[in-house]
């Protein structure tokens, strides 16, 4: 009987590491008020930098920043803005430096006689942005909301207009 090879120790490495800093994420996200910021989000990258032993002066903060480079940066940072709720079977993906909140369907294959619209009901889409509490910052007119697809896009209240 053939076994399979083991992983080799820096994907195991690795593998731990994504594991590892992905539950940092996403343990400490709500630690950095004001939520849903970018304020917040720079705290957190001051908080794992000054955990990892860096002063708090702007260089060894940037060099930091550095260290993580774009592709780990990026990551961490959908995660921080991302959240799921598994009971309306929504992912929220609210980035303040993108002009709306995304709201889709955790799973594309619905319940049967589910469909896509009913997935994407405005009231659904509303008791979501009031379980992570984007309710105050979104836009509250309906109108505004644009379903695109399997998709709500929910302007920020700044971007109205």
């Amino acid at each position: 009987m053939d076994q399979e090879p083991l992983p080799s120790v820096a994907s195991l490495q690795g593998t731990l590491f994504d594991f590892a800093i992905a539950e940092l994420v996403r343990q400490h996200r709500q630690s950095f008020p004001p939520l849903w910021t970018t304020e917040s989000w720079a705290k957190l990258l001051i908080w794992l930098a000054l955990s990892c032993g860096c002063s708090g002066d702007a260089r060894a903060l940037e060099a930091f920043a550095a260290a993580l480079g774009p592709a780990l940066t990026s990551r961490m940072r959908r995660l921080f803005f991302e959240r799921e709720l598994p009971d309306l079977n929504l992912r929220v993906m609210a980035d303040p430096a993108e002009q709306q909140v995304l709201l889709l369907p955790l799973e594309t294959n619905l319940a049967p006689g589910v469909d896509g619209e009913e997935a994407m009901a405005p009231e659904r889409v509303a008791a979501a942005l009031e379980a992570v509490g984007l309710s105050p910052l979104v836009t509250s007119d309906r109108r505004r909301w644009q379903p695109l697809q399997a998709l709500m896009a929910v302007p920020w209240q700044s971007s109205c207009g």
